[in-house]
């Protein structure tokens, strides 16, 4: 499995390619990663250093890998945090030159443009490109419910209502939707879940509220919820694996008490998660 991953980095700690690349890796997929950003470390910490890199160093980077002749082997493209709306276009032209030399390839595009609490959190023009360009593009989204609502303009607040904006992200183009957080009122105290959906078919998935709070998690469920929807061709499989791994690294993370993300200490969670989480039809 060969995957283009065009996401940020950091030099320190696990978001963007810095967290998607490694449980990839560990799984045995080829990993072409393009950076969008060099950053010192997420900006989570408040300050950092680095820099938000041009689009023309993305398509300079995707014409050399194309020169070496590999992009009919490339299974998907996977992109995330982008920095800088120019860079979109970017993405566009290199899943539009992957998908011409393999139409079977596939986009997961992970719409990172804010979360609750924080509102929408990238420069102007970013939000509109996700909604306008990337949406009718990508084979695949994976959303939270921040993204999901400001997207398609439906407030979730239970099940149905769920189900309802998925379903219309899914009318705008990706037919395969994981809605990465999920908050209801019919869900155990102390949880949290994810929705999955594919073909007219949902999938929804409850582990426990972890007392942690880290970035790059959202990173690494995109990544292994492709790995395995690409490995399997069930988005309720994909789902259940991704939500599996995600959670063993989690909590050894808080067990821990580590502001980042343990991606390498608990690296076995990705190939043999210690507690496996079921996705259940809904």
């Amino acid at each position: 499995m060969n995957i283009l991953s065009i996401q940020s980095w950091v030099a320190f700690g696990h978001v963007g390619n810095a967290s998607a690349m490694f449980p990839l890796q560990r799984l045995g997929a080829e990993v072409w990663a393009i950076n969008t950003v060099q950053f010192s470390n997420h900006t989570g910490y408040g300050a950092w250093r680095g820099q938000v890199f041009g689009a023309e160093l993305i398509r300079d980077c995707v014409q050399g890998i194309a020169e070496r002749g590999v992009l009919p082997a490339c299974d998907a493209v996977l992109t995330g945090y982008m920095g800088d709306a120019a860079i979109g276009e970017a993405i566009l032209d290199a899943v539009a030159a992957v998908k011409a030399a393999n139409p079977a390839a596939l986009w997961a595009c992970d719409p990172v443009l804010g979360d609750d609490g924080r509102g929408i959190y990238v420069r102007p023009g970013i939000p509109e490109f996700f909604r306008d360009r990337a949406m009718p593009m990508a084979d695949i989204a994976t959303p939270n419910r921040f993204e999901l609502e400001w997207l398609t303009g439906l407030k979730v607040t239970d099940l149905a209502s769920a189900e309802a904006a998925v379903t219309r992200l899914q009318a705008m183009g990706p037919r395969c939707v994981l809605l990465t957080s999920l908050d209801l009122p019919d869900m155990p105290q102390d949880s949290i879940g994810m929705l999955a959906a594919e073909g007219g078919r949902f999938w929804r998935v409850t582990t426990p509220m972890l007392p942690i709070s880290v970035n790059g998690a959202g990173d690494a469920i995109a990544a292994l919820f492709l790995f395995h929807r690409l490995r399997t061709g069930d988005a309720g499989a994909a789902l259940s694996a991704a939500a599996s791994s995600v959670f063993g690294v989690l909590r050894r993370t808080a067990e821990a008490s580590s502001r980042e993300i343990l991606t390498v200490a608990a690296q076995a969670e990705f190939v043999e998660p210690s507690r496996i989480f079921a996705a259940e039809p809904c």
